[in-house]
């Protein structure tokens, strides 16, 4: 294979002799020597730096060409050169435990839910995901939250946890004079703890309690490459006495705040530089679905721009144009909306509310019936209901895949449609408008995007188990950012008190899995060709031994198991405990 190498060689000087060629007499010609680290040259000068700083003895700290420790040496480069390379690309960004949401119906209040790691070493929440406030907080140290055992929530395979700072290695307080502190001038010492208080729109619904800095588990996903595990610093409210209908059975584990003020979990991912300031949700029919951070959605996608509320850009607002009803857009309809994920159902203009509805129930073939709560509802098994779709700006239209559901009533099985009338000129586009669709939140560039998904084409949908952070690297610290907006409430529906000990997740070790190898003969190893799905391709002469089916082989300094082979292909499985050199631990 050798011969490979010279080929390659050889290229590279005429391309660099044909480049030289181009420059006329006149053209100024910048030159630098190139001198390779394991070099004959490169070698006497580090033999002589050494002498020069009183160290002569250089026996056996210089690779021998050709052998194990250099191939290793080089190999160990290449590895972390690339992992400074992709460590500079945008990147998606899951929850740990892969990012899926879960909607639990009426049990949970209709609400979107996932599963978010947090602090050293981890513990396990179910937070409600809403896009209509900031604020990431959890029950912590309570006095008054929400019953967190098993026993409430049916639904449910675990325990809830609640938060406790002290148990956490990564935990730190936040301070009154930190930027982010919104209660700060009201400290009589800025050295004081951060307090918070955020109240919703919901009668008397809140949380308060204190604000902490800690690192929540993520694992970076897309493409073919293999998810890692990633910490990001975060604030998060220690939730330690929620009312209303949080003590009702609503998001009884926390909310993780998804909207653009400065201590949303997006925008400290962006300001740390992990991902752009983006995020996508994707609701299936089956109500189940995916959270990415960073994902600015698919070139094809079609959007409408953000706008400012009284000059400012502070929540998810879009306008629209009108409101159809099958083959009637219906006028004067035009109205501003906030997209808010953590409001179950769409809330409309009390005359856009009117019009609608009543074009709505004109073109349904059945009988209108009142639940309680729901204008709109229909005891007919099968309806055939007319398409609803709204126009935003520049003429995008969104066609409301679903805006019925149905529930249980004394009165039988009901279809109901999901929208209220609200005061006030502006309108809510809630969860149930959202369904099969990838909607993304873009707030780099200002804009709404949305395409039609299964919510199982994006990313990668693997659990990468959390793991500490290495105590050898200490995490990025939180960006000073801008002072965050007051927490805008919403109708976020909550959970009866109750206390439960925090219940940390068992941590995985690092695995370095290999998919597949390729060599040239099936029992002598040559030149093998190595395809990491985090990597491009790694190259290991032979010094090493056979590949024997179905058995242990060390390689190059690896240990690795193998699976039966097709041809001259080896497809390696994840049933064996691997054991690599330290260059190659891949998290």
């Amino acid at each position: 294979m050798e011969f490979r190498f010279a080929a390659i060689l050889v290229s590279i000087n005429l391309l660099l002799f044909f480049d030289a060629c181009l420059c006329t007499a006149t053209t100024p010609i910048y030159s630098s020597r190139l001198i390779h680290r394991f070099s004959d040259e490169a070698q006497q000068l580090w033999v002589s730096k050494r002498k020069s700083n009183g160290k002569s003895n250089t026996q056996g700290a210089w690779p021998e060409k050709k052998s194990l420790e250099h191939m290793r040496l080089l190999l160990g480069g290449d590895l972390q050169r690339q992992r400074l390379r992709l460590g500079t690309q945008n990147q998606l960004l899951v929850p740990s435990q892969g990012g899926q949401t879960y909607n639990y119906g009426n049990d949970l209040g209709w609400l979107h839910y996932t599963w978010i790691d947090v602090g050293t070493p981890n513990t396990s929440f179910l937070v409600a995901l809403d896009a209509g406030s900031d604020l990431f907080w959890v029950p912590c140290d309570c006095i008054q939250c929400a019953p967190l055992s098993l026993s409430y929530y049916y639904m449910l395979d675990r325990d809830l946890s609640q938060y406790s700072p002290s148990h956490s290695s990564t935990s730190k307080h936040l301070s009154c004079s930190h930027e982010l502190c919104d209660h700060g001038p009201n400290c009589k010492n800025p050295k004081e703890h951060c307090p918070y208080t955020v109240k919703y729109l919901s009668d008397d619904t809140s949380s308060s309690g204190f604000l902490f800095e800690d690192q929540i588990h993520l694992a970076s996903v897309g493409g073919n490459k293999q998810p890692s595990t990633a910490w990001a610093p975060v604030i998060l409210g220690c939730g330690s006495k929620q009312s209303g209908e949080y003590l009702d059975g609503i998001a009884p584990d926390g909310l993780m705040g998804l909207g653009p003020g400065g201590i949303s979990v997006p925008s400290l991912l962006a300001k740390s530089g992990l991902v752009p300031h983006s995020f996508s949700f994707c609701f299936d029919k089956s109500y189940s679905g995916r959270l990415l951070f960073g994902d600015q959605g698919p070139t094809s996608q079609r959007s409408t721009p953000f706008l400012p509320s009284k000059g400012k850009y502070v929540a998810y607002i879009v306008k629209v144009e009108s409101y159809c009803v099958a083959n009637s857009c219906l006028k004067p309809t035009e109205f501003k909306a906030q997209v808010d994920t953590g409001s179950s159902f769409t809330y409309l203009p009390h005359e856009t509310y009117e019009q609608v509805a009543a074009e709505f129930d004109k073109q349904v073939n059945a009988k209108r019936i009142k639940a309680q709560g729901f204008d709109y509802c229909y005891k007919a098994r099968s309806l055939k209901l007319p398409s609803m779709k709204l126009i935003f700006s520049m003429n995008q239209s969104f066609v409301i895949e679903n805006p019925m559901f149905q529930i249980a009533d004394n009165q039988g099985d009901l279809s109901c449609l999901g929208i209220h009338p609200m005061d006030g000129s502006d309108g809510i586009i809630g969860q149930n408008f959202l369904m099969g669709y990838r909607m993304v939140f873009d707030w780099e560039k200002l804009k709404l995007g949305w395409s039609i998904s299964n919510c199982q084409d994006i990313g990668d949908s693997r659990e990468v188990h959390p793991t500490s952070p290495p105590s050898s690297a200490s995490p990025k610290s939180l960006p000073t950012i801008e002072q965050q907006r007051p927490h805008s409430g919403h109708a976020v529906p909550p959970a009866v008190a109750g206390r439960a000990p925090p219940k940390p997740s068992a941590a995985s070790p690092p695995l370095l899995i290999f998919t597949e190898i390729l060599w040239e003969s099936v029992m002598e190893v040559g030149l093998l060709a190595l395809s990491l799905r985090s990597l491009p391709l790694v190259y290991i002469p032979q010094f090493t031994t056979r590949l024997v089916k179905g058995s242990l082989t060390h390689v190059g300094g690896f240990a690795f198991g193998t699976s039966p082979y097709q041809k001259n292909k080896c497809v390696l499985t994840t049933n064996f405990v691997w054991r690599t050199l330290d260059i190659l631990l891949i998290a």
